[in-house]
């Protein structure tokens, strides 16, 4: 069917404009950023193709490169440059609200809140830091490697010397598992063992190694592995 077919209430742009855009669903969102259909199907019908094959997950289109997403008809370089920024957008804007980081980091929970804006959707791993204050406020984040699939190395005498520079009293790592599973597995917890005795030989403290994951994850310190 196509857009000019359907009642005026179901369109997307007209629905959006009526009901506001809280009323609309993700394929309605995704239509309306794509702006267009194609001869074999409306532009509802393109956006569920991609919800489709998104696994129906929004951080799944937010991960697309622009090669996975141009293998879908209909979608090209105007098109998904329009929707990657539609994201890109929204994530800084999560990324705005400070006041989280205005309170100490007593628990995992809290780094995890944190840090899923940066890391939800991503296909590569990615490390990062956390440096505190003797209070457990933070002082910085930055991300430290960006790996492949599958691996992250961490440089222990880089994340030192960064603690020290900050004047840091302890530092958290958080890295990404893009493979849903956030247990560690073996090189995980080796390398941050080597982590966690860098940090000991300088008095800093290694309070935590979360592995994060879209909708779960793991603490080292809860689970009292390696940092207890």
């Amino acid at each position: 069917m196509k857009m000019k077919e359907m009642c005026a209430e179901e369109r997307p742009r007209e629905k959006m404009l009526a009901k506001g855009a809280g009323a609309m669903s993700n394929a309605e969102l995704l239509a309306i950023l794509i702006g267009s259909g194609t001869r074999n199907g409306n532009v509802l019908e393109v956006a569920n193709r991609m919800l489709l094959k998104a696994g129906g997950r929004l951080s799944g289109i937010a991960g697309m490169s622009h090669e996975d997403m141009q293998q879908l008809e209909g979608i090209g370089t105007g098109r998904y440059s329009v929707i990657a920024a539609a994201f890109e957008l929204g994530r800084r804007c999560t990324l705005e609200d400070p006041g989280i980081e205005k309170v100490p980091v007593v628990d995992a929970s809290i780094v995890y809140r944190m840090m899923i804006p940066r890391m939800k959707g991503l296909l590569h791993e990615e490390l990062w830091a956390v440096f505190l204050n003797r209070a457990n406020y933070v002082l910085k984040k930055e991300m430290l490697t960006k790996g492949g699939l599958t691996a992250t190395v961490m440089d222990q005498k880089m994340i030192v010397k960064k603690a020290l520079d900050l004047h840091a009293s302890s530092v958290i790592l958080v890295h990404n598992h893009p493979s849903g599973d956030p247990r560690p597995g073996s090189a995980d917890m080796s390398q941050t063992r080597l982590v966690r005795k860098a940090c000991q030989s300088m008095d800093i403290l290694l309070l935590d190694h979360v592995i994060v994951c879209d909708d779960s994850f793991y603490s080292f310190a809860d689970e009292r592995v390696v940092t207890a």
